[in-house]
């Protein structure tokens, strides 16, 4: 059932139906299929507001006021949190954030740190489970969407070989720094951005594949590090990049690409040794 059909099935049924509506709502986010991956998140969204706007109703028909635990409270106001966010944890960020929007219940519930955190270990990486960010969880994950966004463009901008989306994906500052593969260190804006154009000139394509991508949001500062493999090649590149933000964007100031050497095959003497 399409999303739209969906969420106005019960639109404008009367009063006395509306239970017999939110509870075929709720099957149908049972039956659905592949729930593990999230593709009826929304149905779940749908589903619950039903049975809170029922709840909603009921009591206002009967004007009693809204106690936890007692007839009447909205099923959210029912459950321990420990449940709540259980059950939350099966919902994607676009159905989390479109369930906060539903009633005041929902939205307590939907901006749960606990229930945001969950939800940033289970999209990006589990490394980070002693991180206490200082606006909360989904904050941090909406940052750390963010930063994801910009660094698939600038491999987009790779791919594309545009050389005026390079120079907008840059911080124009005299301290941003790039390291080309083999390449010498490069600082400030203008000698990095005469690298680039050297790279996107050439006629070398760049089709890359990103593996293992961690990244870092701390303060307006973000690294991200990956493994990078350019035109199916077997040997990828170890690659840092690093964004800050500035005037409500994420601009990126370090660029580092060094080909993965096969252990074993290290020269001590390049550590000093």
């Amino acid at each position: 059932m399409e999303n739209r059909q969906f969420c106005s099935w019960w639109s404008g049924v009367p009063i006395q139906d509306s239970e017999q509506k939110a509870t075929a709502a709720a099957a149908q986010c049972s039956a659905a299929p592949f729930w593990s991956k999230f593709s009826c998140g929304i149905y779940c969204a749908v589903a619950i507001a039903a049975l809170c706007c029922f709840y909603t109703l009921r009591l206002y028909k009967n004007k009693k006021k809204v106690q936890r635990n007692q007839p009447g409270a909205s099923m959210m106001e029912q459950l321990v949190p420990e449940i709540t966010t259980h059950a939350l944890s099966y919902l994607d960020y676009q159905s989390l954030c479109r369930l906060s929007m539903t009633n005041s219940s929902m939205r307590r519930a939907a901006n749960d740190d606990n229930a945001w955190r969950a939800l940033y270990h289970q999209d990006f990486t589990t490394e980070q489970d002693d991180v206490f960010p200082p606006n909360g969880w989904k904050s941090y994950y909406a940052a750390t969407k963010a930063v994801t966004a910009v660094n698939t463009d600038y491999y987009r901008i790779l791919r594309e070989k545009n050389r005026v989306h390079m120079r907008h994906l840059w911080r124009r500052a005299d301290y941003v720094k790039c390291i080309h593969p083999g390449g010498p260190l490069l600082t400030g804006y203008e000698a990095v951005m005469e690298s680039w154009e050297q790279v996107l000139n050439s006629d070398q394509q760049y089709d890359c594949q990103v593996r293992v991508v961690r990244m870092r949001v701390d303060r307006g500062i973000a690294w991200v590090t990956l493994m990078e493999y350019v035109n199916a090649v077997v040997e990828p590149f170890l690659v840092t990049n690093v964004y800050e933000f500035h005037d409500e964007k994420w601009f990126m100031v370090h660029h580092h690409s060094s080909l993965l050497t096969i252990a074993g095959a290290v020269d001590p003497g390049i550590f000093g040794g």
